[in-house]
This record gives C-alpha cells, sequence and structure tokens, in this order.
C-alpha cells in the first residue's frame, strides 16, 4: 500500500467562476492537505499552497521505468527515465505537470535492507520523460517511489522495483530505534502518542529538535517524511501536520499493519538538509 497526504488540484475551473457560481457554496480544499478547507482561495497554513475549487475524482497513473546499462553495477553511473501514461486516455504519453513542494518530481530511492535511502528530483526533459541519473551503492533490490502529479489529475505516489547485478547481502530484521539521532548539524528525538503505536489507528510523531535557531523550509515545508514496512510493501509519503519553525515538529500517520517500520525525517538548518531515521515498532490492537 502506498499512502501521501496530498490531493490533486484541478485545473481548467479558474477561481473566479468558483466564486460566481451560485447553485451552491464553493469549498476551497487544500490540494497537498485535503482536509484542510475554507470559504476562499487562502492559504494552506500547513503547505503553503493556494486552496482550490474541488478535486476530481482519483485515478492512478502508470510509470514505465527503464534504467540502464543493462545490467546496473554498483558504484557505477546508472541513467534513471520516467515515463507516465494515463489509463483512461489509452496509455497517453503525460507531458504536463504541476509544481508540488517546489518540484515537478519527487525520487525517493529504498534498499531491500533499509540502510540506505535518497530524496531526489529528477528532470523534465522535452519529450515529457523525466530523467535522473545516480549510483546505487550496493548489490540487490531496491524500490523506487515516483510522487508527482499530473495536470488536471490527483497527485500519485507510484512503486517500481529495481535490481542491481552482484551478491546481495543477507538482510538483517529490524529491530526497534527510537533513540535520539544525529543529522549533519542537528540531533532529532522522537517522542510518539501514543507511545505504542497501533496499527490502523492515528499515532502521532513528536519529532524535536536540539536547536531550532536557522530551522529552514525544506521544499517549501518544515519537514519531510517517508515511513516503510519492513517488507516494503506498505510506504508513506506525508509532511508535518503542526510546524511554526520551532523546536517541536509534528506529523500524523496510520501505520497499516503490525511490525517495525523505517520512518526517515529530514530537516534544513542553515542550508543543510539533516535526514536522520527511526525504526518505530507498531502494535496490533489485542
Amino acid at each position: 500500500m502506498l499512502r501521501r497526504s496530498c490531493s490533486a488540484i484541478l485545473l481548467g475551473a479558474s477561481v473566479s467562476a468558483a466564486v460566481s457560481a451560485q447553485e451552491k457554496p464553493v469549498e476551497f480544499i487544500c490540494p497537498m492537505d485535503p482536509d484542510v478547507r475554507a470559504k476562499g482561495p487562502q492559504k494552506c497554513p500547513r503547505c503553503g499552497m493556494t486552496l482550490v475549487p474541488g478535486l476530481p475524482d482519483f485515478r492512478e497513473f502508470r510509470v514505465r521505468l527503464d534504467a540502464s546499462p543493462k545490467p546496473l553495477v554498483p558504484r557505477k553511473a546508472a541513467q534513471l527515465t520516467f515515463e507516465i501514461s494515463d489509463p483512461q486516455k489509452g496509455g497517453k504519453r503525460v507531458t504536463k505537470f504541476e509544481w508540488m513542494h517546489e518540484k515537478l518530481f519527487h525520487l525517493f530511492l529504498v534498499s531491500r535492507d533499509l540502510a540506505y535511502f535518497a530524496h531526489e528530483h529528477p528532470t523534465l526533459e522535452p519529450d515529457g520523460r523525466f530523467r535522473f541519473e545516480t549510483e546505487f551503492p550496493k548489490p540487490g533490490m531496491y524500490r523506487v517511489l515516483s510522487d508527482f502529479y499530473p495536470s488536471g489529475a490527483t497527485p500519485q505516489l507510484i512503486a517500481n522495483t529495481l535490481f542491481v547485478s552482484g551478491q546481495e547481502a543477507p538482510v538483517k530484521a529490524l529491530t526497534a530505534d527510537v533513540g535520539t539521532q544525529k543529522g549533519a548539524n542537528l540531533d532529532v528525538s522522537l517522542e510518539t502518542e501514543p507511545a505504542k503505536p497501533l496499527a490502523g489507528f492515528k499515532t502521532l510523531l513528536f519529532f524535536d529538535l536540539s536547536d531550532a535557531s536557522g530551522l529552514e523550509t525544506y521544499l517549501g515545508a518544515w519537514g519531510h517524511l517517508m515511513a516503510a514496512s519492513a517488507d516494503l510493501v506498505d510506504m508513506i509519503h506525508t509532511h508535518p501536520f503542526l510546524a511554526d519553525g520551532g523546536k517541536r515538529i509534528q506529523f500524523n500517520i496510520i501505520f497499516p499493519r503490525p511490525g517495525i517500520y523505517r520512518v526517515w525525517v529530514q530537516f534544513q538548518r542553515r542550508g543543510v538538509v539533516n535526514t536522520v531515521a527511526f525504526n518505530i515498532p507498531v502494535e496490533e490492537l489485542k
């Protein structure tokens, strides 16, 4: 299961036209956080996006991922090409996208053992494909998550899988690790409510920063979070529920199944992006 905290912007219906409609009051909704609603096109207090008059129905797009060279080799340059198509239009390639947290495409790379994590941003080429060059650090399986939203549709979080040649080391089972984590220029500690998260129920994640002086928004938000189940089946991308530039930043999340989840959070301070990870055990309601 893939989840993200945003829905999509409705294009083709102007704000002025929506306001002038007399049939019924128009409710404006945040494209990123659809539970944020208002009577007019104000800014979302969470992510800063402009609220829009209504959201289209969700439909899932397809992402074709081509990687070269074949086979992929560890620690050697690899080129990833992403072609996005609309199944409701006969698989026609999509070439128009909306900006989302300052980028058209957010790419997440996660190794099978959950030790490697990257948040990157492919470039949109004139042919409508996205391309990105990287190096995979070691052999084995990688999950590749594409986060984007096509014009006139809804934001998408689509997963692909890649294999890098070579002998993959045995994957060790995740163990709980919720202690303070050291970033590039700040430390991050975690408190959860409830203290023992339950699968299927909302968990509040409170991240406390050792020093908020010089804290900056990163890609339009006070933080970014990616959560992955140990088997890489469930992956969730979300942004802060409450944040004001201070030392405590709150995320809300629902872990779908019991188990241990690897949770990466990113905060920017004085121009430096801090990426830290916690292993959060989630229990089943008994």
